[in-house]
């Protein structure tokens, strides 16, 4: 014997009636079925309604007419389905319950008011004719039947017409009593039972699944199906967490536990009397029924291999706390407390106790929040009164996480697994309780909050990748060679576990968007295609909305209106990589701004290639640095642009024609005035300066440019069209700079230099002895001279400049942030 239950959205409609009607058919050929139905979708909602409307001078003949709709829609498309299928029988009964229907609303319209069993019997109605319409089609096709009348069969004990709990041992009893063949198919209303006077009663929230749970108890079932419209239970809501797994195995416990904190796939009563039992009770799908599903079972077979088997939360709680001097050593606070909650009729969710005896805190939900106060009030007037309590604190708008598993208690460093999740999404714990089975870990943390801490949860302790969320805004030379080297390592990284997702690609004017991650192979007809116009605090706004777990913005431009938003970016979560210097270089007041909020957000903020492109710089000098070195003098050539213009220069080349090639192959900066002026070498020193503990503002950089004064006011430069017809005036210049320097055996360099906390930067003349004489064609060279490297220089080299070094760099710092 199996009993099988099937909830509302497998009976939606006339197809889906039929599709259940085949089920039934097919298992009954395995061994005998029992079924429990739920109301057709969305009938229980119009039932609920319909009172609501009748109490409060509403007009309810809407939801009247939706309740006729669904249910003549069923009949009509069932027996154009279902051949011998008996339209006119059935279409009466469901006018008598419709006429019925009417009448009782129409009483509690004039009286305004409904007792509890008229309420019961109106929103236990969808069950009744969802099992009338049921056994029309299995007549049809000659099936035996026989249909338990929930209400004379199953019995019970308090719980009132609205939430009855059944009594198992009385119903038991009186369903043997019916005369059942091996061939019958049974059928049963859920939601639905009856109390001692042969009324009918609710069985409450999940009433049906409690029915089936029931009648397999009282069928002594080998094993109770809950079909519905999922695969099973997940380690969490899949609507909340994409990559939710599916769980093949619970424990009775397990499921007991994902219940009570909050899983709707099951509610706790519908858990107690098959574990009662021991009846195995399986999670399947209706819509895919060749699937297995998730089964629960005396013991977890842990077939999954988790030690945590699952991740759910409660919503809009709140937190009272009793405290004050009076509660240390005064016996039965305690008690007094929680039997106030159980007179006040509130269910208490967790509780914690300072180790001190000072204070107990506990969870309930918010629409139970006044009537535990009244209640708190009354039983501690007198306490409250002589100041032996203080007044009770209240918390509002609280979320409870909880962490569930029968083997957590064997593994250690679980619970620090947890709250290093939530402190990297930056989540304030407000209180921690275990169960005293070590079954279960909670957290109470803010409501607003509770989606990203259950997702950032579910990836530290169920997701073996390391989640990377990126946006990259500028898709111009970098930010392209960045997204084509990202896209070609893919599967390395996935190897690797690492989920690197691009999630938002911008230009100037729109920006493309995409939470699970942009396909990479054609991102750029992506972003033509959009009309979203770029907006970066829409980019923010994104973020928050959909609770990115580990999100990073890379700027690729060169934008200084663009590192405005780098202290809004770190302070709301976000990692902030970069290759643009301006935000480094702007005030000394801003730059220990950006360090504060790097501080206060515990993100990173990388900016690798300021200096040396896709050279290590700044992470040497930073570990040279926290290692106890300090920094003698510096000097190098810091421009991969001015490198490649200056070994050009050597070959013969005249400036503006060595400028123009290192602007072709993407040497220079988007205006390359910025190299040829030393501003982009200045910024540079300034930033290495900085790093090395200098307090200095760009201003205070001594800049001798490639274009001298007196030849920038000749002539005039500052437009950029026609910046390279006017740059040809210097070529003499530069050519007889160059000449006289190769009569010596020289060449000529564009130098960096820190001395004594003092920055230059200039064109040098510098002789084959010199580190920097061969440096050239694009390359950077940066010598420290240090306490720990000294007399000999720490020399780093390599090429400086091209974009896909720079991107390089940048998806080295990319991958940095997972340490």
């Amino acid at each position: 014997m199996r009993v099988l239950k099937f909830g509302g959205t497998s009976l939606a409609n006339a197809k889906q009636f039929i599709h259940v009607a085949n089920i039934l058919e097919e298992n009954m050929q395995k061994e005998q079925i029992a079924a429990v139905l739920s109301a057709p979708a969305m009938i229980t909602n119009h039932l609920v309604s319909v009172i609501d409307c009748a109490l409060n001078n509403n007009i309810a003949s809407e939801h009247i007419k939706n309740i006729e709709i669904i249910f003549n829609s069923l009949l009509l498309d069932i027996s154009k389905i279902q051949p011998k299928f008996d339209f006119v029988t059935l279409r009466v009964l469901l006018e008598k319950e419709f006429i019925q229907l009417k009448k009782l609303l129409h009483g509690i319209s004039l009286l305004k008011f409904c007792p509890d069993n008229i309420n019961a019997s109106i929103i236990c109605l969808g069950e009744k004719l969802s099992v009338f319409l049921m056994k029309g089609i299995l007549v049809a096709r000659n099936i035996q039947l026989v249909v338990i009348d929930p209400v004379n069969n199953l019995i019970t004990y308090g719980g009132g017409y609205l939430a009855a709990t059944v009594n198992i041992e009385e119903s038991a009893k009186r369903i043997k009593k019916i005369s059942i063949s091996q061939a019958d198919i049974i059928l049963m209303a859920g939601f639905t039972a009856g109390n001692k006077q042969g009324e009918l009663v609710a069985l409450g929230r999940n009433g049906s699944d409690y029915s089936a749970a029931i009648l397999a108890a009282c069928l002594n079932a080998r094993r109770c199906e809950i079909w519905t419209d999922v695969d099973g239970i997940y380690t969490c809501d899949p609507n909340q967490v994409s990559n939710a797994k599916l769980l093949h195995s619970l424990s009775y416990q397990e499921a007991m536990e994902l219940s009570y904190f909050g899983a709707k796939i099951l509610h706790p009563r519908t858990i107690v009397p098959i574990a009662q039992f021991h009846i195995p009770c399986l999670i399947k799908n209706v819509f895919k029924p060749n699937v297995f599903g998730t089964l629960i079972g005396p013991t977890n077979n842990n077939v999954d291999n988790n030690i945590v088997k699952g991740i759910t939360y409660l919503k809009n709680m709140v937190m009272l706390n009793v405290s004050g001097p009076g509660m240390k050593g005064m016996i039965g606070m305690a008690a007094r407390i929680f039997s106030a909650m159980s007179k006040a009729i509130c269910s208490v969710v967790l509780i914690t106790q300072s180790s001190s005896e000072y204070s107990i805190s506990f969870c309930i939900p918010y629409t139970e929040l006044s009537r535990a106060c009244a209640t708190l009030y009354e039983e501690f007037t007198l306490e409250l009164k002589n100041g032996l309590l203080e007044p009770i604190d209240i918390i509002e708008d609280l979320a409870i996480i909880s962490v569930i598993g029968d083997k957590m208690r064997t593994k250690l460093g679980l619970s620090g697994k947890l709250f290093q999740a939530l402190a990297h999404a930056n989540i304030n714990i407000i209180a921690t309780a275990q169960g005293s089975s070590e079954r279960s870990i909670s957290v109470v943390v803010n409501n607003n909050v509770a989606n990203i801490g259950m997702k950032v949860a579910h990836q530290m302790l169920f997701s073996p990748d390391q989640l990377i969320e990126v946006f990259i805004i500028g898709s111009g030379g970098v930010g392209s060679a960045l997204i084509e080297q990202i896209r070609r390592q893919h599967y390395w990284l996935k190897n690797k576990h690492i989920d690197l997702r691009v999630c938002g690609i911008t230009n100037s004017r729109v920006m493309y968007i995409k939470t699970c991650g942009i396909n990479l192979n054609n991102w750029k007809l992506l972003l033509h295609n959009t009309q979203e116009p770029f907006n970066i605090k829409k980019i923010m706004n994104y973020i928050k909305e959909n609770h990115l777990i580990n999100p990073v913005i890379i700027d690729c431009t060169g934008s200084i209106e663009i590192t405005n938003y780098y202290l809004g970016f770190l302070l709301n979560g976000c990692h902030v990589i970069t290759p643009n210097k301006k935000a480094n270089t702007r005030s000394m007041q801003y730059y220990k701004k950006l360090r504060e909020a790097v501080l206060q957000s515990k993100k990173k903020f990388l900016y690798d290639t300021n200096v040396g492109a896709g050279l290590p710089v700044i992470d040497n000098l930073q570990k040279l640095l926290n290692a106890g070195d300090e920094l003698i003098n510096f000097s190098g050539i810091l421009s991969g642009s001015l490198s490649f213009i200056f070994g050009k220069l050597d070959e013969g080349l005249s400036l503006s024609e060595a400028t123009f090639l290192a602007q072709k192959q993407g040497y220079t900066e988007p205006d390359p005035r910025d190299d040829l002026s030393g501003i982009d070498v200045a910024r540079k020193l300034l930033i290495l300066a900085r790093e090395a503990g200098y307090e200095l503002e760009l201003k205070d950089i001594e800049i001798d440019p490639i274009m001298p004064s007196d030849l920038i006011k000749k002539y005039d430069f500052s437009d950029k069209r026609d910046f390279f017809k006017k740059l040809s005036v210097l070529d003499d210049y530069i050519f007889d700079k160059s000449q006289k320097s190769h009569k010596t055996g020289c060449v000529l360099r564009y130098i960096g230099s820190i001395q004594k906390g003092k920055c230059r930067v200039k064109i040098e003349s510098v002789d084959n002895t010199h580190p920097l004489f061969k440096v050239k064609n694009g390359e950077n060279a940066l010598a420290f001279l240090t306490k720990y490297y000294q007399p000999i220089p720490l020399v780093l080299r390599g090429y400086g400049a091209g974009n896909n070094v720079t991107a390089a760099g940048v998806f080295a710092d990319l991958l940095r942030i997972l340490s």
